[in-house]
């Protein structure tokens, strides 16, 4: 793949079990990813989670991650030190969790949030960092930026809490952005303007985007290539608009599931987890 941002090959997640023996989450991913929106779907469970902690070493013992490459931008994850990590999350490799609720800090207002997230990467003085805080904040498309910058995270709505999330992950600007369900909680609309958000900086700033769900539909109207996961392996690869011609038994599978404002059938296909295709 041209201009590459990242590449992964091989990489396993594990963890111990009470019987003592250890468990793959995640089992043997190979991709790589360059300046494009790249969706990874599957059911809960199927270690799309995982990849993305396991990227930005965020998995701590006991568990374990190993792979054969874990190089972004020419540097190999795996051999850098804790110090050198910190530097590339954030600045090289952002991640948008799930929930804003859980990942905002309570006790810090958003505007301290993300002039932190800045601080952290840049030699920028207390004074220099409110400018491109309230920019940031209207990038993300939200009103009157003075005023939300000064609110702490319950005071806050969850589309709102969302965009002061992207706002921070985006604001040291970096090559790729991990976005983990970044819309679960938000209604339809709210979901529409998030994305359409995301969007736009990620193209502007010429970015790499790993968007997690297990919306299918959302992530082939969205993205430009999918995989597909399940039980912590990639099992199918297409182009995102060429979704409804896979040919998986388990990629068909998830797509019967999916309910159709014109359905007709008697009874909707669940997923048979032993075939992987539709009971």
């Amino acid at each position: 793949m041209s201009d590459t941002l990242l590449e992964i090959r091989n990489l396993r997640v594990s963890f111990p079990t009470l019987q003592g023996g250890r468990v793959e989450v995640v089992k043997g991913l190979t991709f790589g990813l360059g300046r494009e929106r790249l969706g990874i779907v599957g059911e809960s469970g199927s270690g799309k989670s995982m990849t993305g902690r396991a990227i930005l070493r965020l998995i701590r013992p006991p568990g374990r991650v190993t792979a054969d490459r874990m190089d972004f931008q020419g540097k190999d994850l795996r051999s850098l030190d804790e110090s050198a990590m910190r530097a590339v999350r954030g600045a090289g490799i952002a991640m948008v969790m799930q929930d804003p609720k859980y990942s905002l800090n309570p006790v810090m207002t958003v505007g301290e949030q993300i002039s932190e997230a800045l601080e952290t990467h840049e030699r920028i003085g207390r004074r220099d960092v409110r400018r491109p805080v309230l920019e940031m904040l209207e990038a993300v498309r939200i009103d009157d930026p003075v005023r939300v910058a000064k609110l702490y995270p319950h005071e806050v709505s969850g589309g709102m809490g969302q965009r002061v999330m992207i706002a921070m992950m985006l604001i040291p600007r970096p090559a790729v952005l991990i976005a983990d369900e970044p819309t679960s909680a938000l209604d339809v609309s709210v979901q529409a303007q998030v994305l359409d958000i995301i969007d736009d900086l990620v193209r502007s700033h010429g970015m790499g985007l790993i968007f997690i769900s297990h919306d299918l539909d959302l992530v082939a109207g969205y993205c430009d290539r999918i995989l597909v996961m399940n039980r912590g392996e990639i099992v199918e690869e297409c182009a995102a608009g060429r979704l409804s011609e896979a040919t998986h038994p388990y990629t068909r599978g998830l797509l019967a599931a999916v309910p159709r404002l014109d359905e007709v059938r008697d009874e909707l296909p669940v997923m048979d987890r032993r075939a992987g295709a539709p009971a």
